[in-house]
């Protein structure tokens, strides 16, 4: 018989480089979680493989930097909603003080993230 999966509050979190991440649900496909970004953080430059990203802001402020050189930014503020496309090359900045709470949802096969040397160069 299925069964409503639940996952409380306390569920375990690791954190890395300021970043915090809890992993909500995951199958080989799907992946469900929640990003908290500390104020001040430059996370390092990764992709999601062949998974696209979803995410909606849930409070804070951050940027999403990619392209040539890292020199595009994705601004985000609490209530906005943003895709990242597969193998796009990005990494996760806060400048502000306060931290942002982020929820994100990565569809489709392979490894979740993938970390590389930086964008392209041209």
């Amino acid at each position: 018989m299925d069964k409503i999966q639940v996952v409380r509050k306390d569920q375990e979190e690791t954190t890395k480089e300021g970043i915090t991440s809890k992993q909500v649900f995951e199958t080989d496909t799907d992946h469900v979680g929640e990003v908290r970004i500390s104020g001040g953080t430059t996370g390092g430059w990764h992709h999601h493989g062949k998974r696209t990203m979803y995410g909606y802001v849930i409070s804070g402020k951050a940027n999403i930097e990619f392209g040539v050189d890292g020199k595009e930014a994705a601004v985000l503020s609490q209530g906005d909603y943003f895709q990242i496309p597969p193998g796009l090359v990005h990494r996760d900045v806060n400048p502000n003080q306060g931290e942002a709470r982020i929820i994100i949802v990565n569809i489709g096969p392979g490894p979740g993230t993938i970390q590389v040397q930086g964008p392209s160069t041209s």
